[in-house]
Formats: structure tokens, C-alpha cells, sequence
């Protein structure tokens, strides 16, 4: 019995361990959240543009992870934006909420080009639920929860786009914090389970080729890059067809393929899913991961038509 609580204990804090990282807290229509781990990108669509993003991975597995994102990014003015991220992540026995505040000044290149330089500030609360997991209660080790622990974080980030494509740099968290130490456990345990945030690097990039018309092609990446596990790559490509229906698929370098889909509902909400199904041994233990988005945006009255853009 301990030794399966020590297993399940050792996994948890592991997954912290990234999660606090924001490599758990991953999304495969990354492309419509972008704000939530780049704070250049804030206000850079030139209106008022609010996401909603439900995730459930995993799906059968016991203890998956789940997140919820609300993001609201603005231009509040002259060359420069404003946004709001809160997200929730859920594994296990754990619940972590983030609540960041972002800023972004735009530096215009030229006619076509700009470039966007953003700070992000805020924090995350900690809650860990020890009596989820089998066989606790006759461990004295993990009696005391964990409620409410806050730790402050910073990031920065960099975007430059046009009016095809974009290219973005981000360090969403720069602090490295320490969520568990010895003091949890009894003085004279050995065994210490520690989470730690640490810095992550993102890299972000797409481009919209017109095909033809009514039809446009958007490839991007993403990439994710922390101390201590494996470079993340992310590669999708959308279809856009007549400014209304989305589909496309993604690949998350040996871990999963995905399909996408997505449908513009009027000039300013967006509804659009993503499946994903895993490639690793674990594909068998679940039945794969369910994401998705609603996205509403308030344009200002400029009396032509409005294209909405296409990232």
C-alpha cells in the first residue's frame, strides 16, 4: 500500500512539477489563445477580443488533467494593450489557479510591420487535496492539505507580425519557485518531494497563404523549451474557407495527432474543437483529450466589411 501511495504521490508532484511550468497547462488551439503565454500579444488584433477554452485530457484516466482558460485582451490606447489571463489546472489531487495581468507597447516598423514588447505579472494559488489519494490517510506524511499557497511570478515576451504572419518570443514565468519542502513532511523522513516552477521559453510562429478567394492556408508551431524535460514541438495547419469554416490538423512531436475544427458563427463569435489522440503507451489507458473554445470580439464601427483575421 505505501508503496503504491509513494508511486502516486511521486507522479502527482511530478506533474506539478510541469504544471507549475505550464507545460501540463498545454493547448492544442494554442493558436487562439496566444495571449495566455505571450503578453506582447495583447491588444495586437486591434479590438476587444475575449476566449473561453475548456480542456479535458486524458479522458478515462483517472486523476487527468482538466483546465479552464479565460483570456480578454484590448487596445486601451495609442500603441497599447492591455490583457487578462485566468487559468485552472486540475490533476490529481492538485488544483492550481493563475491570475496574470499583461501589458503590451506596439513599436511600429513600417506601414505593414509591427512590433510588440509585453510584461505579464501575476500569480498562482495552490490547493492539494492529499486524502484523493488511495491509502493516505494511513500515511502520517500527507494528513496536512495544502490551501490557498500563493506565489508571485513575472514574464515577458516579444511579437512581430504583419498582416499575413507572425513570429513570437515569451518567458511567461520567470521566477522559479519552490512549492514543496521538508517542512511538509515528518523531521525524520528522508524521503522529500519537491515541485519547482521553472522558467519555460516559447517560440511561436505562423503564416495565412490565400489560395485562392474564399480559401487560406495557415501553418504555425509552436515550440516550448524548460530545464530538465524534453524540447515540446507543436505543428498545425488551418483552412479557412470563405471567413467561416476552420479545419485543420495538429501534431505534438511524438506524443499526439489532432483534428481541429472550427466555425464562424457571425463577425464576432467563434466557436471551434479539437480532438486529440495519444501516440505514447499511455493511448491505451484513455480515450484521448477533448478541447473547446468559444471566442467573442467587439469591433469598432469603421463602416466597410469586416475579414476577421485569421490569427
Amino acid at each position: 500500500m505505501r508503496l503504491k501511495l509513494f508511486f502516486c504521490i511521486v507522479l502527482t508532484f511530478s506533474a506539478l512539477s510541469r504544471v507549475n511550468a505550464q507545460q501540463d497547462a498545454q493547448y492544442t488551439q494554442y493558436m487562439y489563445n496566444t495571449v495566455s503565454v505571450n503578453p506582447a500579444y495583447a491588444g495586437s488584433r486591434g479590438y476587444l477580443s475575449i476566449t473561453g477554452l475548456y480542456r479535458s485530457q486524458w479522458v478515462g484516466f483517472d486523476g487527468a488533467p482538466e483546465t479552464q482558460t479565460l483570456t480578454l485582451n484590448s487596445p486601451v490606447a495609442e500603441n497599447v494593450g492591455f490583457g487578462l489571463s485566468i487559468v485552472n489546472d486540475k490533476i490529481g489531487p492538485s488544483n492550481e489557479t493563475y491570475f496574470y495581468a499583461d501589458f503590451a507597447y506596439t513599436l511600429r516598423m513600417n506601414s505593414d510591420l509591427s512590433l510588440n514588447l509585453g510584461l505579464k505579472a501575476g500569480g498562482n494559488l495552490l490547493d492539494v487535496d492529499f486524502s484523493r489519494l488511495e491509502g493516505s490517510e494511513i500515511d502520517p506524511r500527507f494528513q496536512n492539505n495544502i490551501d490557498n499557497r500563493f506565489s508571485p511570478n513575472v514574464g515577458v515576451g516579444a511579437f512581430l507580425y504583419g498582416e499575413k504572419g507572425y513570429v513570437g518570443v515569451s518567458v511567461p514565468n520567470l521566477l522559479e519557485t519552490n512549492h514543496f519542502d521538508e517542512g511538509i513532511f515528518n523531521d525524520d523522513e528522508a524521503v522529500t518531494l519537491l515541485a519547482k516552477e521553472r522558467a519555460n521559453l516559447y517560440l511561436i510562429g505562423g503564416y495565412v497563404f490565400d489560395l485562392d478567394y474564399f480559401t487560406k492556408l495557415k501553418p504555425t508551431i509552436l515550440t516550448k523549451m524548460v530545464q530538465g524535460a524534453p524540447l515540446q514541438v507543436d505543428l498545425s495547419v488551418n483552412v479557412l474557407f470563405n471567413d467561416k469554416v476552420r479545419a485543420g490538423l495538429a501534431y505534438r512531436w511524438g506524443a499526439a495527432i489532432s483534428g481541429m475544427a472550427g466555425f464562424q458563427i457571425n463577425d464576432s463569435l467563434l466557436i471551434g474543437y479539437a480532438y486529440d489522440a495519444e501516440l505514447t503507451t499511455l493511448g491505451s489507458a484513455n480515450s484521448g483529450s477533448h478541447e473547446i473554445f468559444l471566442r467573442f470580439e467587439l469591433f469598432r464601427s469603421t463602416g466597410g466589411t469586416l475579414s476577421p483575421r485569421f490569427f
